[in-house]
């Protein structure tokens, strides 16, 4: 695809990270809403993504330096979004900045799309936007645990033993879905649930969700979406805040966060997060537990390094320790990786560090680099699988802004190092660990047409060390209304993945089953076309309403499914030799009154199939439907709170062990239900409890197939290999616990503290 405009090299995802200045002028001013103060608005500066906030009368303050000037990006509910350009050399006090009415979102300004901040409205890209207070409307131990919040969004269990999952963004398989902080890559192929593991949430700013493919600015595994977590800047975390939850099935939660400076040039942000449960519960009585026992602790901090002129430096690092196991509920590490009584239990140690670093120069360039390293000791029965895994990578990025046109070009290098135990290592010499090479450059022009119509033209070309070439380009478009009020965006572009069988799938290491590769894996790779929607409402009755409608469609060739029906013994994977396809729509209602009383509902239809050899097969452990709502009041007066948020999925197709399984094929329709309180008592306490799966739904408790004789040994097999029907086993099965679609929690009190010290 040809893209307009002048480009140069660069590296890719902008960072949020603040601006700091050794000295400088203090700038200041006001707020105003057709000359009313505006109680608390955003104030974005664009350079670096600084996000300040107003005070209840809607004044502000900046410390900007030297010969330096900055574009501030203005933003409220229910006003049009405005930019400003302040300069040292001009009067920068008492600054007048009135927004008109009509326009505004929930959450304003998006990073994601075209890696720097802008309105939300005026995107060509789009994305959704969770603030952290939107999840503490439903808290979990988790950032994996809360995006089943999230419509389109889901996290898959993948076994009913360990209880390790992934993200399935719009019906589409984990190892599709990119996770980033900061904008930096931080989640390898191994597990990607632990990049939304062990950060503490109260130094979560927000989360941003772009569904689709996004390979031409974020390469390889960006497919069916990405994941971007956003933590605060260290001016804006409490100088202290902790939170402890609890359940009635003896889970605790602690996380604790705050900021502190180094000197005059640097200031720091800590988090802590500690999650325990080890209590072994049996209520389906299959013998196993319900849930996997846990303890996890993770550390994370960040750096920001002031420099002249606020230019960027910041730096970051996270580590995460976790012990889980499931099993038989008479076992324990005196039986890890034996044949005596069964137990899955993994030992995961990660560390990450990323960082930004803006170039002296004139010109906006800037180095971003990320490195992690993952080392997993585990063992499924008596398999045992140890894997260790290394990602380095780094990117330069050049922003040139011109009438008409902004142009980002990037340069970028992605080194990926892994090695385990199983035959994916092996070659005729030995062990060969695999080292791949992954050198790339992009270009990209937003062009505005008009204050109405922009257009966003962008190309990617990657050189894979192992399979070559990969080149993705994509085009949006946006038209916007003259008042503001009604969006269209249309969106296409390609997407590609290299896949990594055991560091994916975990289903290729539990229970019985065996894996084949019937040919050597060609990389995947997808065209997408999305077209959205966007109504905004405005009642002179005091309420703000928000329609989000999107239809999708992407068409996948070589793409590559475990199959689970050819042998029910075998995981066979292999490039699809036909093709396949996602598509479907989703809506996003977003309701806020004057009342107090807010709502989000939405909702996805979707179908995503195999077509090989004229035949037609719907995905495993995909739902039809996905329904997700929020519902919540508030009584400001009382500083209480009410949530009431929920989930509800369609029937997905299960993996079966052959003709003879009675077990059904597709699961029921079913729901998770969640209420909570809230309490606040002034500005630094809060109480919060409440219930959790109202409904008390749990999965069937023969989940796990032949759960009383995991090693198989009363299975009868013929001279294949296959399970035979007998007196004691006549359906034929083996143990599996793969057969899985919902967690196994049943109803549960929560109850937990916030504490917060500015």
């Amino acid at each position: 695809m040809k893209c307009l405009g002048r480009f140069s090299f660069a590296l890719f995802f902008a960072l949020c990270f603040p601006k700091l200045s050794a000295q400088g002028q203090i700038c200041s001013g006001q707020v105003t809403g057709q000359g009313s103060p505006l109680a608390y608005p955003t104030i974005i500066v664009v350079e670096d993504s600084l996000r300040l906030q107003g005070d209840v009368n809607g004044y502000f303050q900046i410390n900007l330096g030297p010969n330096e000037e900055a574009s501030l990006l203005v933003s409220y509910l229910g006003f049009v979004s405005q930019e400003v350009i302040i300069r040292l050399d001009e009067q920068c006090s008492d600054i007048k900045i009135d927004l008109q009415a009509e326009e505004g979102s929930l959450e304003d300004i998006v990073i994601s799309g075209n890696l720097r901040p802008v309105s939300r409205m005026n995107s060509p890209v789009p994305v959704e936007v969770y603030s952290s207070s939107y999840f503490k409307s439903n808290p979990t131990p988790s950032l994996y645990e809360s995006l089943q919040n999230v419509n389109g969004v889901r996290p898959q269990l993948n076994c009913n033993v360990c209880n390790t999952g992934d993200i399935h963004i719009n019906g589409l398989e984990g190892p599709y879905t990119m996770v980033l902080i900061d904008g930096m890559p931080i989640v390898s192929g191994l597990s990607t649930v632990y990049g939304l593991t062990g950060i503490p949430q109260s130094l979560v700013d927000r989360i941003e969700v772009v569904k689709g493919p996004a390979s031409t600015l974020y390469g390889s595994e960006a497919v069916g979406g990405l994941i971007n977590i956003i933590t605060k800047n260290p001016l804006q975390a409490n100088r202290f805040s902790a939170d402890v939850l609890a359940t009635s099935w003896a889970e605790v939660n602690l996380d604790l966060g705050g900021r502190f400076a180094l000197g005059d040039k640097v200031e720091g942000l800590l988090g802590i997060n500690y999650f325990n449960y080890q209590l072994p519960l049996d209520k389906n009585g299959d013998g196993f537990t319900d849930v996997t026992l846990q303890q996890r602790v993770s550390l994370f901090q960040k750096f920001r390094i002031k420099r002249p002129k606020g230019r960027e430096f910041s730096l970051a690092g996270r580590y995460v320790y976790e012990d889980r196991w499931g099993g038989e509920m008479d076992w324990n590490k005196n039986f890890r990786g034996g044949d005596v009584i069964y137990g899955e239990s993994i030992y995961t140690s990660r560390w990450e560090v990323l960082g930004v670093y803006q170039l002296p120069l004139r010109e906006e360039i800037k180095l971003q680099f990320s490195a992690n390293g993952h080392h997993q000791n585990s063992v499924y029965g008596n398999t045992v699988y140890l894997a260790d895994q290394s990602v380095a990578f780094g990117q330069f990025t050049w922003r040139k802004r011109l009438p008409g046109n902004e142009f980002l070009a990037g340069v970028t290098y992605r080194m990926t190092y892994f090695d385990d135990n199983t035959v994916a290592t092996q070659g005729i010499m030995g062990n060969q660990p695999s080292t791949i090479h992954l050198p790339g450059l992009f270009i990209q022009n937003e062009l505005s047409l008009s204050h109405r119509h922009s257009l966003l033209l962008g190309l990617r070309y990657d050189y894979n060390s192992v399979h070559g070439s990969i080149l993705s380009p994509r085009i949006n478009y946006k038209w916007l209304s003259e008042n503001k009020r009604h969006v269209i965006r249309l969106s296409a572009g390609n997407g590609y993945r290299v896949a990594n069988v055991f560091t994916e799938d975990h289903a290729a290491l539990t229970g019985a089953r065996t894996v084949e590769f019937a040919s050597e894996l060609e990389p995947e790779t997808s065209w997408n076309a999305n077209i959205n929607l966007v109504e905004r409402i405005y009642s002179s009755k005091g309420y703000f309403l928000s329609l989000d409608f999107t239809g999708f469609f992407t068409h996948f060739t070589n793409q590559i499914l475990p199959d689970y029906n050819t042998d029910p013994n075998k995981i066979i994977y292999d490039n699809l030799k036909g093709y396949a396809l996602s598509k479907g729509i989703s809506c996003n209602v977003d309701l806020n009154t004057e009342s107090g009383f807010s709502a989000r509902i939405g909702g996805t239809l979707m179908d995503v199939s195999t077509y090989e050899n004229k035949i037609r097969s719907r995905q495993i452990l995909t739902e039809q439907f996905q329904g997700i709502w929020r519902l919540s009041y508030q009584w400001l007066r009382a500083d209480l709170s009410l949530d009431y948020t929920g989930t509800l999925y369609g029937p997905m197709r299960l993996p079966l062990l052959g003709d003879l399984d009675d077990r059904p094929e597709y699961s029921p329709w079913w729901s998770l239900q969640n209420i909570q309180l809230t309490k606040g008592f002034g500005n630094r306490w809060e109480v919060y409890g409440g219930v959790k799966n109202l409904l008390n739904y749990r999965p069937p408790a023969n989940s796990i197939a032949r759960s009383f004789d995991p090693f198989d040994r009363q299975v009868q097999f013929d001279a294949n290999g296959q399970a035979i029907s007998t007196t004691d086993n006549p359906n034929a099965l083996t143990f599996d616990p793969s057969y899985v679609f919902a967690p196994n929690q049943g109803i549960r009190g929560f109850l937990g503290v916030r504490l917060a010290f500015d």
